[in-house]
């Protein structure tokens, strides 16, 4: 309610029946994941347990790593997809791709843990340092342990990153549109329901006006892939051939001077024309929104429709089949010479309810404001989402460390030095966050360029804070996790640290 995403008048409810189903779903995969676990070293003879608990297998198993090379290449197919298809498409396919590559990443962890250090652990072998060496050894010898924090760390970096940096590219593509595309001086909005039908009239009888066209918002539905999709429709009043002086499309092909009145002509966003396979000439079957069927001919295609409107279509042509026939804005150019003030208090006395006038610094703010709270539960989700992976990362470093008592014992007890000791463990901790935060980064990005491409017709837009914010949120729990035990550790005598595992 604080961000007003619930609009006024309509009750949020929240039922038991989701939360049930979540909590159901989490005790059912904890137990199925611990009887699992217990399968096999239940039926072992305990000397045989005990040597496997003490030796960490060389390879994971045969089915372990099918599993994880079959989804690795399913992987890679659902990515080749995606980068062949075009709009929603693209995106809900795009989607496929991260859960796949992050199923991989489960299954051939302790491959990936061993590869990440050989890789980076290469200029800390070069170093010389005994930190560093230790690091890199312990690194390749316990994959299996360490691969179970680079997971979380993977998964927090690959769905955080995707949420956070899709809900970006729009909100920057949009921006961008809205910034380029609305060159009115000022524009006249509504407090309430809406601006009547005559209030663009009005504004262009208006003393220092050149030029008012009123936009009309609403919705209708097109056929594209064998589905019904959703587009935004732009109604706009007066002539066609004058919009370019208060809205910019940015005009690809055609002419918007070709729009006629009756309906029967269409100007198409470039990215919705390529998803419903039309082209100039061509007929877009529409369905408005009180479900009456048309067959407009494209006469135009426009690349701001991210930003401004899918669909452009006259006024008269959609007023009749809108819930409520009512202007959303009425944009507004001044006449050449005229001052701004003026015009804006001459516009402020129109007798119309509810009238709010601003100047095209102001609407682009506003239009900001409005994508900043489209794109806060994509952040909330993510969030969300990076807590948990958070506490599952650093549970995992701390029980790491603590578990390896006897082996900070022997490294004291051979000669290391308390602060070799440390460094070790903290090279560890950043091998593990840079394993992480590369792959999850590369699963993000392949995922994230078919998105851009089909939803904005670009590259990804990734915000410097947010890279700054996971990166170093990565870096900083993997440092903390294995600091703090570990200074808890080595506050015992090596004797003592080593008895206590007995």
């Amino acid at each position: 309610m604080a961000k007003d995403a619930v609009p006024p008048g309509v009750t949020l409810a929240v039922g038991w029946i989701p939360m049930a189903a979540a909590i159901g779903a989490g005790l059912l995969a904890a137990l199925s994941a611990g009887y699992l676990a217990a399968r096999r070293p239940s039926k072992a003879p305990p000397s045989q347990a005990l040597g496997e608990a003490a030796v960490e297998p060389r390879r994971p198993g045969v089915i372990r790593t099918v599993l994880g090379v079959t989804a690795l290449a399913g992987g890679i197919v659902l990515a080749a997809v995606a980068a062949h298809t075009t709009g929603d498409d693209a995106a809900s396919v795009a989607l496929g791709v991260v859960f796949t590559f992050m199923t991989a990443v489960a299954f051939l962890g302790p491959r990936l843990a061993r590869l990440a250090a050989t890789v980076l652990g290469l200029p800390l072998r070069l170093s010389g340092r005994a930190s560093g060496e230790l690091a890199v050894a312990n690194t390749r010898a316990n994959s299996r342990r360490l691969a179970s924090a680079i997971t979380p760390i993977v998964l927090v970096t690959a769905f955080c990153g995707t949420l956070l940096c899709m809900g970006g590219t729009i909100t920057h593509a949009s921006s961008r549109q809205v910034r380029e595309g609305v060159v009115a001086d000022q524009v006249l909005g509504s407090a309430g329901a809406g601006l009547p039908a005559d209030t663009a009239g009005r504004a262009a009888r208006t003393p220092g006006v050149g030029a008012a066209v009123g936009v009309l918002r609403t919705g209708a539905l097109y056929r594209a892939s064998g589905t019904l999709n959703s587009a935004n429709v732009l109604g706009v009043s007066g002539d066609p051939a004058a919009l370019p002086e208060v809205l910019r499309l940015g005009v690809r092909s055609g002419s918007l001077k070709n729009l006629t009145g009756d309906g029967r002509t269409i100007a198409v966003d470039t990215l919705l024309a390529a998803s419903a396979h039309v082209k100039v000439g061509g007929t877009l079957p529409l369905w408005l929104g009180d479900g009456t069927r048309v067959n407009p001919t494209v006469v135009a295609t426009y690349g701001r429709g991210l930003g401004l409107g899918q669909l452009l279509l006259p006024r008269a042509a959609v007023a009749a089949h809108s819930s409520a026939a009512f202007d959303s804005q009425v944009l507004v150019r001044d006449r050449p010479g005229a001052r701004q003030d003026a015009v804006q208090a001459a516009l402020r006395k129109l007798a119309v309810p509810g009238l709010t006038v601003t100047d095209r610094a102001g609407y682009r703010a506003q239009a900001d404001q409005d994508l900043e709270l489209n794109a806060w539960s994509n952040e909330v989700m993510a969030w969300v989402l990076g807590g948990f992976a958070a506490v599952a990362a650093a549970n995992t470093l701390v029980m790491t460390v603590l578990d390896r008592r006897r082996e900070v014992a022997l490294l004291r007890l051979a000669g290391t030095t308390r602060g070799q000791v440390l460094g070790m463990l903290r090279w560890e901790a950043l091998l593990v966050a840079a394993a992480g935060l590369l792959t999850g980064g590369v699963i993000a990005w392949i995922t994230l360029v078919p998105i851009a491409r089909g939803l904005t017709g670009g590259a990804p837009y990734v915000p410097p804070a947010t890279a700054l914010g996971i990166a170093g949120g990565a870096v900083l729990l993997g440092l903390l996790s294995t600091g703090l035990p570990a200074r808890a550790l080595l506050r015992t005598s090596p004797v003592a640290a080593g008895a206590a595992r007995e």
